[in-house]
């Protein structure tokens, strides 16, 4: 039977890599790229706040193509839907049928990617969909799966979580309110090792920064308009 070609889209964090782990075990599909979105004004993994250079030398280890979408430095649905479905386009005459997400179970996320994708006759695969993520998280650490905290949610973690690895006193130290893979935002990682890397990716932890965000919800209280991040620099070696 021909595999259906796939393009998964990378974050570079912990859930893209248990999900491409799986993906890659799933053999009615063939991944052959990965999909990140970069702010080209920082130079960095959009939301994650990684570092261009060590995106790459991550992929270098999965040994898959990355194709990057450049966005502004605080880009709109609008211009962000844009970039991505000229990208998507490009995709769809390449022969693609099939997109991969590490999604878990925010429904309207998922719901937003289908429709998004079905005007280009691409379909969505979700590998860690409906998953519990207390296991999902001890199923990461227990593949021998490696990742340092590079951004919380000020409104769910302090300071002190970012630059953490990410381990069983990481989640243990997690407050019942933060969900144990940070489903809805409350942090992000960086996967440098695991069952899918060639070599660990080497790195040094840099500074920790804080920076605030418009809230792109219009419907938001006027009170709660940014958003506020802690990020923690990761210096290549």
């Amino acid at each position: 039977m021909e595999k259906l070609k796939t393009y998964f889209n990378w974050s570079s964090g912990k859930d893209a890599a248990l999900a491409l782990y799986h993906l890659k075990k799933n053999h009615a599909y063939q991944i052959d790229g990965l999909l990140t979105t970069i702010n080209g004004y920082h130079n960095r993994v959009s939301m994650h706040g990684l570092r261009r250079e060590l995106l790459e030398r991550q992929v270098q280890e999965l040994e898959l193509p990355l194709r990057i979408i450049e966005l502004p430095e605080e880009p709109s649905m609008e211009v962000y839907n844009q970039a991505m479905e000229q990208t998507v386009k490009l995709l769809n005459v390449e022969g693609y049928s099939h997109a991969a997400f590490g999604d878990i179970f925010l429904e309207d996320l998922r719901a937003y990617r289908e429709e998004q994708l079905k005007k280009y006759d691409i379909s969505c695969c979700f590998p860690l969909w409906k998953r519990n993520t207390k296991e999902l998280i001890a199923e990461f650490l227990s593949l021998g799966f490696k990742a340092v905290v590079i951004c919380v949610k000020d409104e769910f973690l302090d300071a002190s979580f970012a630059g953490r690895e990410l381990d069983a006193d990481f989640v243990k130290d997690l407050p019942s309110t933060v969900d144990p893979c940070g489903e809805y935002g409350e942090f992000h990682t960086f996967c440098y090792d695991g069952p899918i890397f060639n070599n660990p990716v080497d790195f040094s932890i840099g500074e920790k920064v804080f920076r605030s965000y418009k809230n792109p919800d219009k419907e938001a209280d006027i009170k709660a308009t940014e958003m506020g991040f802690w990020f923690c620099d990761l210096i290549p070696k």
